[in-house]
């Protein structure tokens, strides 16, 4: 491709074991040799942090009784998440299994996050365009009922998904 920057998502995998599948940012020599500027991992992080984000100012939108902001950043915060879940399957479909290197008692804290995530993250998604088609469809009663639920475990399906990103390519990554 030239000089043209390029996601290498394959090259995370053969990078992995010098440890620059686990930097947040490459290097400049990584931008010389047409490596991305920021590894998928940390661009998934991004996005489920910037859906978080979203959430909380869309909720404190609707607090403030400000309709159309509120509208706008729920469904910026849904084209976050449905950026972030495209990135991370295909992510994992070209990596594979990225596994926690972290001992002692952090693994089971580790785990009972990671647990919960995904477990949360499986329900939300349904949760989420429920809540959404009733906003659409003028059902605003229905759709505060769901959204009281689906808010607050959106915004934790986001924050731990951060989290474990950060357990497991920053803080606990694994040594070259």
């Amino acid at each position: 491709m030239g000089r043209e920057f390029q996601i290498e998502f394959a090259g995370e995998v053969a990078d992995a074991c010098d440890g620059d599948a686990h930097s947040a940012f490459a290097g400049i020599d990584d931008v010389r040799q047409g490596r991305a500027l920021i590894s998928q991992a940390a661009l998934n992080a991004f996005l489920n942090g910037t859906s978080g984000v979203l959430l909380v100012v869309g909720y404190a939108a609707i607090r403030a009784g400000k309709i159309a902001v509120h509208k706008a950043l729920m469904v910026s915060a849904f084209f976050a998440s449905t950026a972030f879940l495209i990135s991370y399957l295909i992510y994992h479909y070209r990596v594979g299994h990225v596994a926690f290197q972290g001992q002692g008692w952090i693994r089971p804290v580790y785990f009972a996050i990671l647990i919960s995530h995904t477990i949360l993250a499986i329900v939300i998604v349904p949760m989420i365009i429920v809540t959404l088609r009733r906003a659409w469809l003028e059902r605003f009663d229905k759709h505060r009922v769901i959204a009281r639920w689906t808010l607050p475990l959106w915004i934790y399906v986001s924050a731990t998904g951060v989290i474990v990103y950060l357990m497991v390519y920053q803080v606990y990554a694994p040594q070259p």
